[in-house]
């Protein structure tokens, strides 16, 4: 998953959730930020971002910036929220990612429909077998432990208890981590955040859901799936 006209710049402020300030060749100027999450601990005043520019593309844009990376520390961290899925459905095709008991894959279909959700992905093996795959981006990191969610989510556990629905009802069901970065050595959930999140999490892996995690080749112009992550829920 690559982006176009990637520019560095350094991050000012945030007035609220779509939009940043950032200092681009000296000046101050609004940018787009392509994740809603509070990302405090990434949004930090002074730390370098990175940029796609849509300067010479505008279309029916507003903003001429896309905010979709920064630097912490060593790490560099994807924050785009719709990274995950690009990566993830590059690896699919590739058949870099395998769900258990499922063969080489017949179909791929974003964005699919299940009772009252919709799940990033409907998948079919050349077996005919069936699944239904969430992809949960993560960038929250800490002593080399990612941690998902950053806030409690309640799509994130409405999704859980519709994928332990469609085991119970045949079809194989993942979640899968993308953490947007590489550096961490274990995934766990955010208990103090998000418990709720936690014991579910539990409850889905003890009833057949597939978890997995993998880390990301992040650069400040791409975003590659790379490696799988150890999960750890207790």
């Amino acid at each position: 998953m690559t982006y176009s006209s990637v520019k560095e710049a350094i991050f000012l402020t945030r007035p609220n959730r779509f939009e940043a300030i950032a200092e681009i060749d000296g000046r101050p100027c609004r940018v787009h930020v392509k994740n809603t999450g509070r990302c405090k601990e990434l949004l930090v005043p002074g730390e370098r971002v990175y940029l796609e520019d849509f300067s010479s593309r505008m279309g029916q844009r507003k903003l001429a910036y896309d905010l979709v990376a920064v630097q912490k520390g060593q790490l560099l961290i994807n924050m785009d929220s719709q990274a995950p899925n690009k990566a993830v459905l590059q690896a699919l095709k590739a058949g870099a990612i395998r769900i258990e008991g499922m063969s080489a894959l017949s179909l791929i279909r974003p964005e699919c429909v299940y009772k009252d959700s919709r799940f990033d992905f409907y998948l079919e093996d050349s077996n005919g077998k069936k699944a239904y795959l969430e992809v949960k981006g993560v960038t929250l990191e800490n002593d080399e432990a990612a941690s998902f969610p950053d806030a409690p989510t309640a799509r994130g556990l409405k999704h859980l208890h519709e994928l332990l629905e469609a085991r119970k009802e045949g079809y194989a069901a993942a979640m899968l981590f993308v953490i947007q970065m590489k550096g961490p050595k274990v995934f766990r959930p955010n208990r103090a955040n998000d418990p709720a999140f936690a014991d579910a999490l539990e409850r889905a892996q003890d009833s057949g859901v597939e978890l997995m995690c993998y880390d990301c080749i992040v650069r400040p112009d791409s975003m590659v799936l790379d490696q799988s992550v150890p999960i750890g829920l207790r």
